[in-house]
């Protein structure tokens, strides 16, 4: 096992790299003025832009640039708004709550899709089924920016039962419905992946050789098919939890919450490409290491796999 985390982790740098790269790419090699808007309704004078340049090493060849940007990376810098701001600062205020807003959602969608699986897949086709199979058919085709809304208005604006906007620090009672909604779209997603894998293993040889042995139902279904329907959403969840930090621009942005979602929006609106390379940068790293964590637990789901 040991041999195979090093492995992985010597092939997650030139993913690295490569994804870096891009993203750098995008972010600076598109066609704009960079310094646009940062004098006010006035052009930027040229010994300001000249230095700004000189700084943000602006006036080399962009894998240069890249390449200074990199080495400051692997020293924990990662740079500064124009404004002098560092943006490790920046993430380091807004991190946390977007960690805590992608934690309860993925609390929501494991536990609640899981749940919703198995029920379906334990009581057979039926209207508890169809219930669940409708659920998240709904949820799967009402985009969140449309859910977050409606909650927002109905919820919060028009019976009050909810603030429709969060603090600048919000506790996680007050991250729970956009939680929730965050979380939505990956749970029948869930729900409908545990729901397949369960019929399959339902009807595999291992399953009847448990039950013609007199093994208890409740031991054959949670030692046996549910560790073994386990295995794919397992590897959803793992790779969701990167994807929901990134993707809680649009709830961070309907409920006021002050995340690294709504930290990209601003940076993307202010132009602030050292800010959005930063936090790109920092989600990509956490995507692939939940990836080798995902690859990791494979072998404590089924003993039938292992890493040499």
């Amino acid at each position: 096992m040991g041999r195979y985390i090093l492995r992985r982790l010597l092939q997650l740098i030139p993913v690295f790299i490569g994804t870096t790269f891009i993203i750098y790419s995008l972010v600076w090699a598109l066609p704009g003025d960079p310094f646009a808007g940062k004098c006010g309704s006035r052009a930027c004078p040229e010994a300001y832009v000249q230095m700004m340049t000189e700084k943000y090493n602006l006036d080399e060849p962009l894998p240069m640039q890249y390449i200074l940007y990199l080495g400051q990376l692997f020293q924990g810098n990662f740079g500064e708004t124009f404004s002098g701001i560092e943006v490790s600062t920046l993430i380091q205020d807004a991190y946390p709550v977007t960690i805590k807003l992608a934690a309860i959602a993925l609390v929501f969608e494991a536990v609640i899709g899981i749940a919703a699986g198995i029920l379906t897949a334990l009581r057979g086709k039926g209207f508890v089924d169809n219930l669940v199979l409708a659920a998240t058919l709904f949820l799967i085709a009402v985009p969140v920016f449309v859910s977050g809304f409606v909650v927002q208005i109905v919820f919060g604006v028009q019976l009050g039962w909810m603030d429709p906007s969060v603090s600048t620090d919000p506790t996680i009672g007050e991250l729970m419905v956009p939680g929730l909604i965050l979380g939505s779209l990956s749970m029948a997603y869930i729900a409908r992946l545990t729901r397949t894998a369960m019929f399959e293993n339902k009807r595999a040889d291992y399953i009847r050789t448990a039950n013609a042995k007199g093994l208890k139902p409740r031991r054959v279904v949670s030692v046996h098919m549910l560790r073994n329907s386990l295995i794919p959403v397992i590897t959803f969840i793992g790779t969701d939890f990167g994807a929901l930090m990134g993707g809680a621009i649009v709830t961070e942005g309907i409920f006021n919450i002050p995340g690294i979602g709504n930290l990209v929006f601003q940076a993307i609106g202010g132009q602030e490409g050292t800010t959005v390379t930063g936090v790109v940068t920092l989600l990509v790293i956490v995507y692939l290491l939940m990836n080798l964590l995902v690859d990791i637990l494979y072998a404590a789901l089924d003993p039938r796999i292992r890493y040499d």
